[in-house]
């Protein structure tokens, strides 16, 4: 059934969003064998996490009001976040996947929160270093994410935040309040 979902994405996305979402698929297994997670829940949201990407900003918009979910006014300001929502609600609604966890891994890979289930913390740092990533720093990220989920989120948000603020772009709630407990978390570690 999960490969299933593969074939699915090919004909909703092009080849670069797709591969993207084969190696974060990928990279999401990996991250959940390391820690324990469940594999084939990582699978699934991880090659679903970008599923709405492609759509246009019309359906997005209409999945965005029929998804139940709050969304926070800096998110819906911003477009580059609406797919996360978007996905969630499209997996839901469209494909019949009722899981909460999956769900909320899918719609939080773009903004974080607080408190994330392990499966959320898979695919949001899955998201950020997976195989196709090649940005500077690409692979001291990944190391995080291989030594511990919270630290990973940690040096992710601690990294990501300032790139917000150096681009003069606002900041989800979510995101500032993953960043506080997952600095708490990172200050236990010590």
């Amino acid at each position: 059934m999960a490969e299933d979902y593969k074939e699915l994405i090919k004909g909703m996305m092009g080849k670069k969003r797709y591969i993207h979402s084969c190696n974060v698929a990928e990279m999401c297994v990996k991250l959940a064998e390391i820690h324990g997670g469940d594999k084939e829940k990582a699978y699934i949201a991880g090659i679903l996490h970008d599923i709405r990407k492609e759509a246009d900003d019309e359906a997005l918009m209409r999945e965005l009001q029929l998804s139940g979910y709050y969304i926070d006014p800096v998110e819906l300001a911003s477009k580059k976040t609406w797919h996360g929502i978007a996905a969630a609600y499209y997996v839901k609604e469209a494909l019949g996947i009722s899981d909460t966890d999956i769900l909320n891994a899918i719609r939080f890979h773009t903004v974080g929160r607080a408190e994330m289930s392990q499966l959320e913390k898979i695919v949001y740092l899955g998201d950020l270093v997976s195989a196709e990533r090649t940005y500077p720093h690409v692979e001291k990220y990944r190391q995080y994410a291989f030594e511990s989920l919270d630290h990973g989120m940690y040096r992710a948000l601690k990294w990501l935040i300032p790139d917000f603020i150096e681009n003069g772009r606002k900041i989800p709630v979510s995101t500032l309040e993953a960043y506080n407990c997952y600095l708490e978390a990172a200050g236990k570690r010590k």
